[in-house]
Protein backbone atom coordinates (compact mmCIF):
# COMPACT_ATOMS: atom_id res chain seq x y z
CA UNK A 1 0.00 0.00 0.00
CA UNK A 2 1.24 3.50 -0.83
CA UNK A 3 0.74 5.94 2.00
CA UNK A 4 0.93 9.73 2.22
CA UNK A 5 2.16 10.42 5.74
CA UNK A 6 0.53 13.46 7.37
CA UNK A 7 3.51 14.73 9.32
CA UNK A 8 6.05 17.49 8.88
CA UNK A 9 8.09 17.10 5.72
CA UNK A 10 11.35 17.35 7.62
CA UNK A 11 10.35 15.09 10.50
CA UNK A 12 9.82 11.63 9.05
CA UNK A 13 11.16 9.12 11.55
CA UNK A 14 13.95 11.18 13.02
CA UNK A 15 14.60 8.20 15.32
CA UNK A 16 16.68 6.84 12.49
CA UNK A 17 18.36 10.07 11.40
CA UNK A 18 21.99 10.14 12.45
CA UNK A 19 22.06 13.89 13.33
CA UNK A 20 19.36 13.27 15.95
CA UNK A 21 21.72 10.94 17.79
CA UNK A 22 24.39 13.60 18.29
CA UNK A 23 24.60 15.80 21.37
CA UNK A 24 22.80 19.06 20.59
CA UNK A 25 24.07 22.56 21.30
CA UNK A 26 21.79 24.92 23.26
CA UNK A 27 18.70 25.90 21.31
CA UNK A 28 19.53 29.62 21.11
CA UNK A 29 22.99 28.85 19.75
CA UNK A 30 21.66 26.48 17.10
CA UNK A 31 19.05 29.01 16.00
CA UNK A 32 21.59 31.82 15.78
CA UNK A 33 24.06 29.69 13.86
CA UNK A 34 21.32 28.48 11.54
CA UNK A 35 20.22 32.04 10.84
CA UNK A 36 23.75 33.16 9.93
CA UNK A 37 24.43 30.12 7.76
CA UNK A 38 21.05 30.53 6.07
CA UNK A 39 21.92 34.07 5.05
CA UNK A 40 25.14 32.93 3.39
CA UNK A 41 24.03 29.51 2.15
CA UNK A 42 20.24 29.33 1.71
CA UNK A 43 18.87 25.84 2.35
CA UNK A 44 17.32 24.20 -0.71
CA UNK A 45 15.01 21.23 -1.07
CA UNK A 46 17.22 18.33 -2.24
CA UNK A 47 14.53 17.21 -4.68
CA UNK A 48 13.44 20.42 -6.46
CA UNK A 49 15.96 23.02 -5.18
CA UNK A 50 13.27 25.37 -3.88
CA UNK A 51 14.01 27.24 -0.65
CA UNK A 52 13.16 25.48 2.63
CA UNK A 53 13.42 26.51 6.27
CA UNK A 54 15.97 23.96 7.44
CA UNK A 55 18.12 21.08 6.32
CA UNK A 56 17.14 17.45 6.69
CA UNK A 57 13.89 17.40 4.74
CA UNK A 58 12.11 18.30 1.53
CA UNK A 59 9.71 21.11 0.69
CA UNK A 60 5.99 20.71 1.32
CA UNK A 61 5.23 20.18 -2.36
CA UNK A 62 7.80 17.40 -2.74
CA UNK A 63 6.63 15.82 0.51
CA UNK A 64 3.09 15.62 -0.83
CA UNK A 65 4.20 13.95 -4.06
CA UNK A 66 6.40 11.38 -2.31
CA UNK A 67 4.70 7.97 -2.29
CA UNK A 68 5.90 6.24 0.88
CA UNK A 69 5.39 2.48 0.90
CA UNK A 70 3.43 1.36 3.95
CA UNK A 71 2.14 -2.10 4.93
CA UNK A 72 0.98 -4.20 3.29
CA UNK A 73 3.97 -4.55 1.01
CA UNK A 74 5.55 -7.52 -0.72
CA UNK A 75 7.84 -9.35 1.66
CA UNK A 76 10.14 -10.21 -1.22
CA UNK A 77 10.73 -7.02 -3.19
CA UNK A 78 9.04 -4.37 -1.06
CA UNK A 79 6.48 -3.39 -3.71
CA UNK A 80 3.23 -1.88 -2.38
CA UNK A 81 0.27 -4.25 -2.25
CA UNK A 82 -3.48 -3.75 -2.07
CA UNK A 83 -4.92 -2.99 1.35
CA UNK A 84 -6.22 -5.96 3.29
CA UNK A 85 -3.47 -8.43 2.45
CA UNK A 86 -1.57 -10.06 5.30
CA UNK A 87 1.94 -9.30 6.53
CA UNK A 88 3.36 -12.37 4.77
CA UNK A 89 1.87 -11.55 1.36
CA UNK A 90 4.09 -11.38 -1.71
CA UNK A 91 3.49 -9.92 -5.15
CA UNK A 92 2.77 -12.12 -8.17
CA UNK A 93 6.30 -11.62 -9.49
CA UNK A 94 7.98 -12.83 -6.28
CA UNK A 95 5.51 -15.71 -5.97
CA UNK A 96 6.43 -16.84 -9.49
CA UNK A 97 10.17 -16.21 -9.18
CA UNK A 98 11.28 -15.70 -5.55
CA UNK A 99 14.25 -13.33 -5.17
CA UNK A 100 17.66 -14.56 -4.10
CA UNK A 101 17.33 -12.69 -0.79
CA UNK A 102 14.90 -13.50 2.04
CA UNK A 103 13.22 -10.18 2.86
CA UNK A 104 13.14 -6.96 0.88
CA UNK A 105 12.03 -3.54 2.12
CA UNK A 106 11.68 -0.32 0.11
CA UNK A 107 10.96 3.17 1.40
CA UNK A 108 9.26 4.93 -1.51
CA UNK A 109 7.86 4.33 -4.96
CA UNK A 110 10.22 5.46 -7.71
CA UNK A 111 8.32 8.46 -8.98
CA UNK A 112 7.69 12.11 -8.15
CA UNK A 113 10.07 13.46 -5.52
CA UNK A 114 11.37 9.95 -4.80
CA UNK A 115 12.67 9.73 -8.36
CA UNK A 116 14.18 13.22 -8.17
CA UNK A 117 16.02 12.34 -4.96
CA UNK A 118 17.33 9.05 -6.35
CA UNK A 119 18.58 10.70 -9.54
CA UNK A 120 20.10 13.59 -7.63
CA UNK A 121 22.09 11.23 -5.44
CA UNK A 122 23.16 9.04 -8.34
CA UNK A 123 24.03 11.57 -11.02
CA UNK A 124 24.14 15.08 -9.58
CA UNK A 125 26.49 14.81 -6.57
CA UNK A 126 23.62 15.44 -4.16
CA UNK A 127 25.30 13.50 -1.37
CA UNK A 128 23.14 15.17 1.26
CA UNK A 129 20.28 13.03 -0.04
CA UNK A 130 21.91 9.94 1.47
CA UNK A 131 21.17 10.89 5.08
CA UNK A 132 17.57 11.83 4.31
CA UNK A 133 16.97 8.68 2.25
CA UNK A 134 18.57 6.46 4.88
CA UNK A 135 16.22 7.82 7.53
CA UNK A 136 13.26 6.99 5.32
CA UNK A 137 14.70 3.53 4.60
CA UNK A 138 15.08 2.72 8.29
CA UNK A 139 11.58 3.94 9.05
CA UNK A 140 10.10 2.17 6.03
CA UNK A 141 7.08 -0.07 6.46
CA UNK A 142 6.52 0.62 10.15
CA UNK A 143 10.20 0.22 11.05
CA UNK A 144 10.84 -2.96 9.05
CA UNK A 145 13.93 -1.35 7.57
CA UNK A 146 15.36 -0.64 11.01
CA UNK A 147 14.67 -4.22 12.08
CA UNK A 148 16.66 -5.54 9.12
CA UNK A 149 19.58 -3.25 9.95
CA UNK A 150 19.50 -4.19 13.64
CA UNK A 151 19.69 -7.91 12.86
CA UNK A 152 22.45 -7.65 10.24
CA UNK A 153 26.03 -8.68 10.92
CA UNK A 154 27.16 -7.04 7.68
CA UNK A 155 25.64 -4.04 5.89
CA UNK A 156 26.94 -3.86 2.33
CA UNK A 157 26.15 -1.83 -0.79
CA UNK A 158 25.67 -3.02 -4.33
CA UNK A 159 29.13 -2.33 -5.82
CA UNK A 160 30.21 -0.19 -8.75
CA UNK A 161 32.91 -1.25 -11.20
CA UNK A 162 36.13 0.62 -10.47
CA UNK A 163 36.00 2.47 -13.79
CA UNK A 164 32.57 3.88 -13.01
CA UNK A 165 33.71 4.64 -9.47
CA UNK A 166 36.59 6.72 -10.85
CA UNK A 167 34.22 8.59 -13.16
CA UNK A 168 31.49 9.19 -10.57
CA UNK A 169 33.86 9.54 -7.59
CA UNK A 170 31.46 7.80 -5.20
CA UNK A 171 29.05 4.88 -5.01
CA UNK A 172 25.55 6.13 -4.25
CA UNK A 173 24.63 2.78 -2.71
CA UNK A 174 27.74 2.98 -0.55
CA UNK A 175 26.68 6.40 0.72
CA UNK A 176 23.26 4.98 1.60
CA UNK A 177 24.83 1.98 3.34
CA UNK A 178 27.06 4.28 5.37
CA UNK A 179 24.10 6.38 6.52
CA UNK A 180 21.88 3.36 7.20
CA UNK A 181 24.57 1.81 9.41
CA UNK A 182 25.16 5.12 11.19
CA UNK A 183 21.48 5.89 11.68
CA UNK A 184 20.80 2.41 13.04
CA UNK A 185 23.77 2.53 15.39
CA UNK A 186 25.37 -0.36 13.50
CA UNK A 187 28.58 1.27 12.32
CA UNK A 188 30.59 -1.83 13.18
CA UNK A 189 28.54 -3.85 10.68
CA UNK A 190 29.36 -1.60 7.72
CA UNK A 191 31.19 -3.52 5.00
CA UNK A 192 31.58 -1.13 2.07
CA UNK A 193 34.04 -3.43 0.31
CA UNK A 194 32.24 -6.73 0.85
CA UNK A 195 31.42 -7.14 -2.84
CA UNK A 196 33.16 -6.09 -6.05
CA UNK A 197 31.93 -5.76 -9.61
CA UNK A 198 34.35 -7.83 -11.64
CA UNK A 199 33.57 -6.39 -15.05
CA UNK A 200 31.94 -3.26 -16.42
CA UNK A 201 28.29 -3.69 -17.34
CA UNK A 202 26.23 -1.52 -19.64
CA UNK A 203 23.36 0.59 -18.40
CA UNK A 204 20.28 -1.34 -17.27
CA UNK A 205 17.96 1.40 -18.51
CA UNK A 206 15.37 0.16 -20.98
CA UNK A 207 16.29 -3.51 -20.59
CA UNK A 208 13.77 -6.24 -19.83
CA UNK A 209 14.15 -8.41 -16.74
CA UNK A 210 15.79 -11.19 -18.76
CA UNK A 211 18.18 -8.72 -20.40
CA UNK A 212 19.06 -7.19 -17.05
CA UNK A 213 19.81 -10.59 -15.55
CA UNK A 214 22.01 -11.45 -18.52
CA UNK A 215 23.76 -8.08 -18.36
CA UNK A 216 24.96 -8.61 -14.78
CA UNK A 217 25.45 -12.39 -14.87
CA UNK A 218 28.83 -13.22 -13.36
CA UNK A 219 29.56 -9.55 -12.71
CA UNK A 220 29.88 -9.78 -8.91
CA UNK A 221 32.29 -11.44 -6.52
CA UNK A 222 33.30 -11.41 -2.89
CA UNK A 223 36.24 -9.09 -2.34
CA UNK A 224 39.52 -10.73 -1.43
CA UNK A 225 39.49 -9.20 2.06
CA UNK A 226 36.17 -10.85 2.90
CA UNK A 227 36.84 -14.34 1.61
CA UNK A 228 36.23 -16.86 4.39
CA UNK A 229 34.60 -14.23 6.63
CA UNK A 230 30.97 -14.31 5.50
CA UNK A 231 29.94 -17.83 6.49
CA UNK A 232 27.30 -17.87 9.21
CA UNK A 233 26.73 -14.11 9.08
CA UNK A 234 23.56 -12.20 8.20
CA UNK A 235 24.01 -9.78 5.31
CA UNK A 236 21.89 -6.72 4.54
CA UNK A 237 22.32 -5.47 0.97
CA UNK A 238 21.71 -1.78 0.28
CA UNK A 239 20.82 -0.22 -3.08
CA UNK A 240 19.28 3.01 -4.27
CA UNK A 241 16.67 1.72 -6.72
CA UNK A 242 15.16 -1.73 -7.24
CA UNK A 243 13.57 -2.41 -10.61
CA UNK A 244 13.66 -6.10 -11.55
CA UNK A 245 16.14 -7.06 -8.83
CA UNK A 246 18.86 -8.26 -11.20
CA UNK A 247 21.70 -6.43 -9.44
CA UNK A 248 20.68 -7.40 -5.91
CA UNK A 249 20.03 -10.98 -7.03
CA UNK A 250 23.58 -11.25 -8.31
CA UNK A 251 24.92 -9.84 -5.05
CA UNK A 252 22.73 -12.08 -2.89
CA UNK A 253 23.79 -15.20 -4.78
CA UNK A 254 27.45 -14.40 -4.10
CA UNK A 255 26.75 -13.94 -0.39
CA UNK A 256 24.81 -17.19 -0.15
CA UNK A 257 27.55 -19.05 -2.02
CA UNK A 258 29.99 -17.70 0.58
CA UNK A 259 27.89 -19.30 3.33
CA UNK A 260 25.90 -16.31 4.60
CA UNK A 261 23.32 -17.37 7.19
CA UNK A 262 20.77 -15.02 5.64
CA UNK A 263 20.60 -12.22 3.08
CA UNK A 264 18.07 -9.38 3.09
CA UNK A 265 17.70 -6.23 1.01
CA UNK A 266 16.87 -2.62 1.89
CA UNK A 267 16.44 -0.06 -0.89
CA UNK A 268 15.41 3.55 -1.13
CA UNK A 269 13.05 3.38 -4.11
CA UNK A 270 11.02 0.61 -5.74
CA UNK A 271 10.05 0.93 -9.39
CA UNK A 272 6.39 0.00 -9.82
CA UNK A 273 5.96 -3.16 -11.87
CA UNK A 274 3.82 -1.28 -14.41
CA UNK A 275 6.87 0.88 -15.16
CA UNK A 276 9.21 -2.03 -15.91
CA UNK A 277 10.63 -2.21 -19.45
CA UNK A 278 8.73 -4.66 -21.66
Amino acid sequence: MVEKLHIDASGYDRRYSSPARRRKAPGWLRRAAGFVVGLVYPVACPACRSSIAEEGGVCAACWRETAFIAPPACGGCGAPLAAGLGEDAVCDSCAHAPPAWSRGVAAVVYGGAGRKLALGLKHADRLEVASLAAGWMLGAQAGAGAALAASADLIAPAPLHWRRMVKRRYNQSGELAREVARGAGRGSALALDLLVRTRPTGSQDGKSRAERMENVAGAFALSRRWRGRVAGRRVLLIDDVLTTGATLSGCAEICRAAGAADVNALVFARVARDDWPA
